[in-house]
């Protein structure tokens, strides 16, 4: 009898061993197919989650691999992983929201999360009510999780659409900013509906709201300035800070849970928010650690809860009603949020046409139709069972709507920047700026970025566009303001930095735009050995040291138009062979960096970019 109970409980062991070994596999790897295939990773998530939870419980119900939620967890086990995988997948979005990149589209992004969201609010709820019969309650609660769109949705498609204008960065903050508020209304609308008749109306609607903001924003504030007092006076050793901060949250997350009900949610994003905008430590390393998380958390969550679905529970919807749900969200709900939230805000009207043509929903409502969903059914109120299918329908349409269409409509506008000609130098040294400043003269735009205080202040006392930043600390580097960017130059005085620095691009910005400077003059052998990672920039033996040299001897960056009286060979004669060639831009705006593989050959019309030594060209003359 023993030796069958351990071996009944060794085979339970090794069959949830396999299910959670298979939600791992299927998360990750989905995302890195996602990657490879360039589309938005949500929506294979969701593929690979219900191919393994509901299609395979159908097609193979005894299969070790038909991934199960409800064996591997109770209810209340599987809310509480939800719940703080949310938390802290909110944390990280907040370590990403810095206020002073909202100075010039604070209005519109205002107005989206507040109007916008009112307006969405309302449409969803009263079509939800309308389309499939649900208690007013409800649909009020569906209404407010679909408020939210996110930043890991938002974010795959932002690079695909390389939107141009300010609608790019009002997307991103947008897709931020509604996380928070969209699951504060939803907490809102729950606690109204599980107060009950008991709740005495008016009065325990606003006791919650006060309670969720109270300890929301009080734990998280005080947890962040905890966290950063650690840090600051270094009683927190650098091996532990990431633990720590790790540790802090889910306090924060659990100590605000309970004291109201799902505030913890809205505290992991104060949390987050405080540290982004405190001066006092560096948050970057942690940034990254909780990326890293993140990941993970997104490959957990989306498999799981996708696989929670019930073959029954798609059965019993109202297919028409979900593609007329969808098409009220698409074509109502989302473009009349928009036009009122920007109407007189200065924005082109294909700017705003885009903002209307993105609203993916993503993980944050995945997980609130589910922790709600739960808490419902705990609670013994019907109709909850409704929220997850109906969410998860609207998540698989609006992202593969949004990501097929939002591109060609985009460059349909006008407002794609499919072949941005600006670059980012990762090095701000005097020959760089000197390089950015002729490259801006020309309409070309130019980010600095540099971890020396030094250059920085240098290069925007020139007003030139720079940034004090570690792109290899750095969290998120979709942080940055890449409109318009499309080439890479890495020119530190750190060949491993270069690397590293160039490394962390790839995937944002294609591979034969990335470009490297050596530090030394690069020998045959080397540059074989390091041919098919990066391009070495400028080519003809440029070298950051030699740069250094000359620019100190009075070399200057100088540009030339070449025309059919001055053409290239004179233009040769007249500089001589010591003229360093750096790029060409073509009388069609198109900007050609000089590399190793790639010679200049300018027609006229086309200015040339070189460094120039003016006392051999003086001599000359």
């Amino acid at each position: 009898m023993d030796g069958t109970l351990l071996t009944l409980a060794a085979a339970q062991g090794s069959n949830t061993g396999i299910t959670i070994g298979v939600i791992i596999v299927l998360g990750v790897g989905a995302q890195w197919l996602a990657w490879r295939m360039r589309v938005p990773s949500i929506l294979l998530l969701l593929v690979f989650g219900i191919l393994a939870g509901p299609v395979m419980r159908w097609l193979f119900p005894q299969s070790p691999l038909a991934v199960d939620p409800e064996v591997l967890f109770d209810s209340d086990l599987l809310l509480a992983f939800v719940g703080v995988a949310v938390g802290l997948i909110l944390y990280e979005g907040g370590l990403t929201l810095n206020f002073r990149e909202l100075t010039n589209t604070w209005k519109p992004v205002t107005l989206l999360v507040t109007t916008g969201a009112l307006i969405t609010w309302i449409i969803a709820s009263v079509s939800a009510k309308l389309i499939f019969g649900l208690d007013t309650p409800i649909a009020a609660l569906l209404g407010a999780i679909l408020i939210v769109t996110g930043p890991t949705v938002i974010g795959p498609l932002l690079a695909h659409i390389r939107p141009s204008g300010e609608s790019g960065l009002i997307l991103k903050w947008e897709g931020i900013v509604i996380d928070p508020i969209g699951i504060l209304v939803a907490v809102l609308v729950f606690e109204g509906i599980a107060s009950g008749p008991s709740g005495h109306g008016v009065s325990a609607v606003v006791m919650a709201i006060t309670m969720t903001l109270v300890a929301g924003i009080g734990f998280g504030l005080l947890s962040a300035l905890i966290l950063k007092e650690l840090m600051g006076r270094f009683l927190v050793p650098d091996f532990l800070q990431n633990p720590v901060s790790l540790m802090l949250v889910v306090g924060t997350f659990t100590v605000s849970n309970q004291i109201m009900e799902e505030s913890g949610l809205l505290a992991t994003m104060v949390m987050g928010i405080v540290l982004a905008n405190q001066k006092k430590v560096n948050v970057h390393h942690i940034l990254e650690f909780k990326e890293n998380i993140r990941v993970l958390l997104i490959a957990g969550l989306f498999i799981t809860l996708a696989a929670n679905l019930r073959i029954e529970d798609l059965k019993d919807l109202n297919w028409l009603g979900v593609l007329g749900f969808l098409a009220v969200l698409i074509v109502i709900a989302r473009p009349l949020s928009v036009f009122l939230a920007t109407v007189g805000q200065g924005l082109k009207w294909q700017e705003r046409a885009l903002l209307a043509m993105v609203a993916p929903r993503g993980i944050v409502a995945a997980a609130g139709a589910s922790i709600f969903s739960l808490g419902l059914e705990g609670a013994g109120i019907p109709g909850g069972e409704k929220l997850v299918p109906l969410t998860f329908c609207v998540i698989i349409g609006t992202v593969a709507f949004y990501g097929l269409a939002a591109t060609p409509i985009a460059r349909l506008l006008g407002v794609s920047d499919q072949n941005p000609q600006g670059v980012i130098f990762v090095g701000a040294p005097r020959w760089v700026r000197q390089i950015a400043a002729v490259l801006n003269k020309r309409g070309v735009r130019v980010m600095l970025i540099d971890t020396n205080r030094t250059n920085i202040r240098a290069a925007r006392m020139e007003h030139l566009d720079a940034d004090n930043v570690n792109v290899l600390t750095m969290g998120n580097l979709s942080d940055l303001d890449l409109r318009g960017i499309g080439r890479v130059i890495a020119a530190t005085p750190n060949d491993e930095v270069n690397t590293l620095s160039l490394q962390r691009f790839k995937g944002m910005i294609d591979r034969s735009s990335l470009y490297q400077l050596p530090v030394k003059a690069v020998k045959k052998t080397d540059a074989e050995h390091a041919e098919g990672q990066w391009r070495t920039a400028f080519g003809g033996g440029a070298d950051y040291s030699g740069f250094e040299s000359r620019i100190a001897a009075g070399w200057v960056v100088k540009a030339t138009t070449i025309s059919d009286e001055f053409t290239y060979q004179s233009y040769k004669t007249l500089y001589g062979a010591s003229a360093i060639m750096l790029c060409v831009i073509e009388s069609t705006g198109l900007l050609n960096i000089i590399s190793e593989d790639k010679q200049p050959d300018p027609d006229a019309g086309d200015t040339v970019i070189a460094l120039v030594n003016p006392e051999e060209l003086f001599m000359m003359g």
